[in-house]
């Protein structure tokens, strides 16, 4: 490697005249910026120089900031913590602008001392994921995780501070993280807010003179009660809580309210008569892992729900009621519903004129939210819905989801990969799911009869396809001599080596197991004709994999500047290939603009949740990545090449399939010299899919 270069002040001064002309004027100069970078050592003036050329690409004026204030960051941390604090004041630039951006470079000695904190910190944004997976193989109502200034849960979200450092090391703190989660799903699971008024708590500490000590109080009494019940119900679980426990000693009643609290037949009744009983005591100090009860919060939240669930519960009793076969005709007004609880487990079966009912999936866990709510389904709940249907009143329709703040309840966040400064923009990305808008028309049957002679050819390579046997060579035993083999054991027999007994080839029938999602562009540029040959192509396809017999999925992308990215979903893994999606591909219409990358790392996460040995993302795309806000040429692309990167990390196949006469400069790049393919007329893709497709599967 070269030796540095030191450069004086002077050779600085015009350096940074050329790179920053931009930004300076009359009143300012480089002489101070440059004298004091010619105090520095030749590796540390590289880093200076390096991030100074870079960030005047994004903005001159924040560059020349920098350049008066990175020599004072250079002399007080590594090179490591001032290249976050770069990050992090680019990141800040992106979001806030330029004022709060250069806040931050002129602040040093704050930005250190937040650095010390940083390096025992726990962050929410890199424990959430495992905390989601804990939380949701855990029983009850399924809670998302989101950040808030305090820890509390509404009973539909878990709010958690985006920084915890309580304790030395980053590892105490991510295991706090994880227990306070745990404990507010205690409060929803194990009936803290139950009971058919969820503004109980309120009005019950409003009885009180202290309204907020006594609801504080309630909060200690029943911390003990839930501690009891993880203790029988995840010993596990409470094994960890008791090493993040302080032993501080308990007064005498609330030694006494401890121990009734600990029955396993205490309810959140019990805290309430503590909270009677024990007014006027001191607060025992709180644990650790305590968060606050938000009161009002949760009983938004609670009715907001109960009327969605009541409405959903009583439309779905109205299709049970419609699906179900009696033994004897029975007037519709006549028919009961009712239920039964089993005393043994404490479960709720419902009865339909006296005969037990087998509800889907989703009814059931409808029924087990309201449950965990009232405590039992009401018998006002037991009465289907009458004409009219059911509409929640906050469900919003599909076009309205943009309007309002872009970034507000129902989208997804992503990263994006900014190649210049060799770092993700963090949830940078907005991104909705929406469905197609299913069109009758004939489409689906009209492509049949126009391929039907390429269809009957699809349908034989597949079930060919499906029958394939997989060839094991060097065996012991098998059908056919393994030449390969053969001739090495020739060579090692004539070399004294002993002879190898593994000279066979073995055929043997693969169980298939693959998920494929297929990712389809529909940005404007698809107008027209290749519109209707990624649709004809897509029910071809369709019709030839349900032959085969492999899992798949089907999601259009577009959008329009990263705060507006869509996803359309025209089939899903546990959708069957119906009525409905053949008119979500007759309804495929073109829409915005190709931004990729967060198209993929969306999709990759909905695969990522199927459990498959082969998992394959296959593009149908038009062009390169392109969004009028800059996502184009080299930013584009290194970002799409990134989500692709991300997804061979997680173990998933990508293809591309495209018409672009330029492809090959940028989808080596991208997608790997062997993983796409570049047709020069899309209305050829029919005759390739069963090619492409057992290339990919093989």
């Amino acid at each position: 490697m070269p030796e540095l270069k030191a450069f004086s002040a002077l050779e600085l001064e015009d350096w940074l005249d050329e790179e920053l002309d931009a930004a300076l004027s009359i009143r300012r100069t480089t002489r101070g910026p440059a004298a004091a970078l010619a105090t520095l050592n030749p590796a540390q003036q590289d880093f200076a120089r390096h991030w100074i050329a870079v960030i005047a690409k994004t903005n001159p004026e924040v560059a020349f900031h920098f350049a008066n204030h990175v020599t004072e960051a250079l002399q007080r941390m590594p090179a490591e913590d001032a290249e976050a604090w770069i990050i992090q004041t680019m990141d800040t630039y992106d979001k806030m602008g330029l004022y709060p951006a250069v806040a931050i470079l002129a602040d040093v000695s704050r930005f250190i001392e937040t650095r010390e904190s940083e390096q025992r910190s726990a962050i929410l944004l890199e424990v959430a994921p495992v905390l989601e997976l804990f939380l949701r193989g855990l029983s009850g109502r399924p809670l998302k995780l989101e950040a808030g200034a305090q820890a509390y849960t509404d009973t539909t979200m878990i709010y958690l501070p985006p920084v915890l450092a309580l304790r030395p090391t980053r590892a105490e703190n991510r295991a706090i993280y994880k227990m306070i989660a745990a404990h507010l799903w205690a409060q929803a699971r194990f009936g803290t807010f139950q009971g058919h008024d969820p503004r109980r708590l309120i009005e019950h500490c409003l009885r009180f003179a202290d309204p907020s000590y006594a609801q504080n109080l309630f909060y200690a009494a029943e911390t003990m009660r839930l501690d009891a019940c993880l203790a029988r119900e995840l010993p596990g679980l409470y094994r960890e809580l008791r090493a993040l426990q302080r032993a501080a000693p308990r007064s005498a009643p609330w030694a006494l309210w401890a121990e009734r609290l600990a029955r396993p037949e205490a309810s959140v009744d019990d805290s309430y008569e503590a909270l009677n009983a024990l007014y006027g005591e001191p607060l025992p100090e709180p644990h650790v892992y305590q968060g606050i009860i938000d009161a009002e919060a949760v009983a938004r939240a609670t009715n907001e729900r109960l009327t969605q669930e009541r409405a959903a519960f009583k439309a779905a009793l109205k299709n049970m009621l419609a699906e179900s076969l009696p033994e004897r005709p029975t007037a519709e007004s006549e028919r009961r519903f009712s239920l039964q609880k089993a005393a043994e487990t404490g479960g709720v079966t419902l009865l339909l004129d006296g005969l037990p009912l087998a509800p889907p999936p989703d009814m059931r866990a409808l029924m087990r939210s309201i449950t965990q709510d009232l405590g039992d389904i009401p018998d006002e709940y037991l009465v289907p819905a009458g004409d009219g249907g059911y509409a929640a009143p906050s469900e919003k329709r599909p076009e309205d989801v943009w309007k309002g703040t872009y970034h507000e309840e129902g989208a997804f966040l992503y990263n994006e990969w900014d190649n210049k400064r060799q770092h993700y923009r963090k949830d940078w990305c907005v991104l909705r799911e929406l469905d197609v808008h299913p069109v009758d028309e004939p489409f689906v049957a009209d492509t049949l009869r126009k391929y039907n002679g390429l269809s009957a050819r699809l349908r034989k390579t597949f079930e060919a396809l499906r029958g394939e046997n997989a060839t094991l060579k060097r065996q012991k035993h098998g059908d056919e001599i393994d030449f390969d083999a053969l001739i090495e054991a020739f060579a090692d027999l004539r070399s004294g080596r002993e002879l190898s007994d593994r000279l066979f080839l073995l055929n043997r029938r693969v169980a298939r197991n693959i998920a494929v999602m297929f990712m389809v562009d529909m940005s404007g540029s698809t107008k027209g004709w290749i519109n209707d040959a990624e649709r004809e192509s897509l029910v071809l396809l369709c019709e030839a994999l349900e032959i085969l017999g492999d899992r798949y999925a089907i999601y259009g992308f577009s959008g329009i500047t990263r705060k507006r990215c869509e996803i359309y979903r025209i089939k899903r893994f546990d959708e069957p290939y119906d009525k409905m999606v053949r008119a979500r591909i007759t309804g495929i219409k073109p829409q915005d603009y190709t931004r990729m990358g967060v198209a993929i790392r969306h999709l990759c996460h909905l695969l990522g949740e199927v459990e498959a040995r082969t998992k394959l993302l296959i593009t149908l795309s038009d062009g390169k990545p392109d969004d009028y806000d800059g996502y184009r040429g080299e930013y584009g692309i290194e970002d799409t090449r990134q989500a692709l990167l991300e997804a061979k990390r997680d173990g998933i196949h990508s293809f591309c399939i495209t018409i672009d006469t330029d492809a090959r400069e940028y989808l080596p790049h991208m997608y790997g010299a062997a993983n796409y393919i570049q047709i020069d007329d899309v209305r050829k893709l029919p005759l390739k899919i069963s090619d492409i497709y057992r290339h990919l599967t093989s």
